[in-house]
């Protein structure tokens, strides 16, 4: 005889399936148990747009709308299930109008955010440090930081311009890809998570 806990797992693992012929949760199990995420993107992208197209293929997966600082009214950010925030990296730190709107943001107690930015140079530990000051004053806001993400992107700043720039055609098909994948993963860990969440209460 099967008992509560067990039915709640298999739902469970029944919202986990992947459907074979297309690689997607399937969304009938998925809408059974947890209404679709609602989720928000604030960029500031100005340099060559590096950021804005990795926000793009974000905004594709996630089904979110694309807005500036200057767009968001701070009052409609407790309608997000999942915020993220990204722009270029100037000097270790993203650019300083996002930071600048980072400062201003409410308390949001416990907010999925997602952090990410394009830069010259990345790599693991260049990531840590780029994103170091915006980590800090969105978990100061009381942000649960649940993912991170940065690629390179094309830099003509100062001297690089003389030279033709470095990071030409960056992002390019592979960094989108891997954008791709990160949204898609984070997506699906999400809404697991609500799901379970939902079941368990």
């Amino acid at each position: 005889m099967k008992t509560i806990e067990t039915e709640k797992y298999v739902r469970i693992q029944e919202v986990r399936n992947v459907d074979k012929l297309n690689g997607s949760v399937s969304r009938a199990r998925e809408t059974e148990c947890v209404s679709p995420m609602k989720s928000l993107l604030v960029v500031y992208s100005y340099h060559h747009n590096n950021t804005e197209k990795i926000a793009k293929v974000f905004a594709k997966v996630l089904g979110a709308p694309i807005k500036t600082p200057q767009q968001i009214n701070l009052k409609e950010l407790q309608e997000y299930d999942l915020i993220g925030f990204g722009s270029g990296i100037d000097s270790d730190k993203h650019y300083q109008p996002l930071l600048d709107f980072a400062d201003k943001l409410p308390q949001l107690a416990d907010k999925n955010v997602i952090i990410f930015s394009t830069s010259g140079i990345t790599g693991e530990e260049k990531r840590v440090k780029d994103h170091s000051t915006l980590r800090e004053k969105l978990q100061g806001k009381g942000c649960r930081i649940v993912g991170e993400f940065q690629c390179s992107g094309f830099n003509t700043n100062s001297f690089l311009r003389f030279f033709g720039g470095m990071n030409k055609g960056r992002p390019n098909a592979e960094d989108l890809k891997r954008a791709e994948e990160f949204a898609q993963n984070l997506n699906q860990s999400l809404q697991l998570k609500r799901t379970t969440h939902n079941l368990e209460s």
